[in-house]
């Protein structure tokens, strides 16, 4: 079995980490292979906000969890959440953008990575406040959110993957 392929079926959604924070040069190479993620007519339409600051990480965390009207940490605890939106200019921007965020998640555990993909970023980002970070960081143009992308090291062995189910898939022909 080829390594690319064993990472697709051994990737697992993490969701308890270390405190420890991912490098840089990790999250630049996690980043990468989201920017090479397939786009309607090679549009590049998301773009990766990558955010270590617990700040601004707990900002984010309270937003997400107000979307769901909770209290908890949706983001887990995890010291980096690189955010993906996209340009709803462009008819393919939801596709493009889940693109890279599955590109993101196999990268992410190929270099020794946890994440997962939480939802509720394209809410996050329609809020006042949302558009109100987005002009502070100097994000200009049509995006929407697509996911949060949450990173770093595994602190506890993800649950073993269960058994696919049955009636999946169709063979015609």
């Amino acid at each position: 079995m080829n390594n690319l392929y064993e990472t697709i079926l051994s990737r697992r959604s993490v969701k308890s980490f270390t405190s420890e924070q991912v490098s840089r040069e990790l999250l630049d190479q996690v980043i990468e292979a989201g920017r090479y993620a397939p786009t309607g007519m090679n549009a590049m339409a998301p773009i990766f906000i990558a955010v270590q600051d617990p700040e601004v990480i707990a900002k984010l965390s309270r937003m997400n969890a107000a979307v769901m009207g909770m209290d908890g940490d949706p983001f887990y605890g995890a010291p980096t959440v690189i955010l993906v939106l996209s340009n709803r200019d462009r008819s393919t921007w939801l596709e493009d953008g889940s693109l890279a965020m599955g590109n993101l998640q196999l990268a992410a555990h190929a270099l020794g990575l946890g994440s997962c993909w939480i939802h509720r970023c394209f809410q996050m980002f329609e809020s006042e406040e949302g558009k109100a970070l987005l002009k502070e960081w100097g994000v200009e143009g049509n995006y929407a959110g697509v996911g949060c992308c949450i990173l770093g090291y595994q602190k506890d062995a993800p649950k073993p993957r269960i058994a696919r189910r049955e009636g999946q898939v169709f063979h015609i022909g």
